[in-house]
């Protein structure tokens, strides 16, 4: 009877439609999950699942977790992400909240996204200063010694976290970078307590930032909002005061991107 069972519900769903289904629920789940979940979740049996997971991994879209058992997106599948965030509809309006709040704080504000070795700049509105710090669209960010990366690694699950942390030595790059594990997971705990992040010339020196996050429907973090500029401008305290304007325009872009 379960076999049955199985069976009636795998025709329900057309053919062309499984693999797309099984991107979805990975996507949505905003964490590895098991074949069995999927199962679970989508009514197939296993043995299609793990054909549609094998079909999925081996063109890019999605990828095996530390765990050898789970799935999570590819980099094919996060570069879909990147490019519907990137669609006319989308840039446009928010270009718009990042002019506008670039201009009310006077300094240069960029939006950065998660990839599998930093943050990487999506949009950026530059300062109208003569003295700015030029990183393109397309540049990519440390995570532990950037305002973005750290906002990002706040949000992580601890054992994600221990992993991205000691796996390899974190590098040495101002005299102010965070390199201790142990020193920065405090920090990394502050930056969630407070709800922003900063580098005090951390990933250049000279260079002050602080970000916030940008949050899906779900409550979970999209994107980064930063503001960044040079220290003989605005120390680190002048830009913590930039916070309420920072996080009501986060706000508009989780609004943005929700609809």
């Amino acid at each position: 009877m379960p076999d049955d069972f199985n069976t009636e519900r795998e025709t329900q769903i057309p053919t062309n439609m499984r693999l797309l289904l099984v991107l979805e629920e990975i996507a949505k789940a905003g964490k590895p999950l098991r074949p069995m979940q999927l199962s679970d979740m989508l009514g197939l049996p296993k043995p299609t699942i793990h054909r549609l997971l094998q079909t999925a991994e081996t063109e890019g879209f999605l990828q095996r977790d530390l765990d050898g058992r789970s799935y999570g997106p590819g980099p094919r599948l996060r570069q879909i992400a990147v490019h519907t965030m990137s669609s006319e509809r989308l840039r446009t309006g928010r270009l718009a909240i990042l002019k506008a709040v670039a201009e009310e704080i006077g300094e240069t504000c960029n939006l950065a996204v998660p990839d599998r070795e930093g943050m990487t700049y999506l949009d950026r509105v530059e300062t109208k200063w003569p003295l700015r710090i030029q990183l393109p669209i397309g540049t990519q960010v440390p995570f532990h010694c950037t305002a973005s990366g750290k906002m990002y690694l706040s949000t992580l699950r601890d054992r994600t976290l221990e992993t991205v942390l000691t796996s390899k030595p974190l590098e040495q790059v101002t005299e102010k970078t965070i390199t201790a594990p142990r020193a920065l997971r405090f920090e990394l705990a502050d930056t969630r307590a407070r709800g922003y992040s900063q580098d005090d010339e951390e990933f250049m020196s000279g260079m002050t930032a602080i970000a916030v996050p940008i949050n899906d429907s779900a409550g979970r973090l999209m994107a980064t909002l930063s503001v960044h500029a040079p220290e003989q401008r605005h120390s680190l305290a002048d830009l913590i005061t930039f916070l309420p304007a920072l996080k009501a325009a986060a706000q508009k872009l989780s609004v943005l991107h929700a609809s």
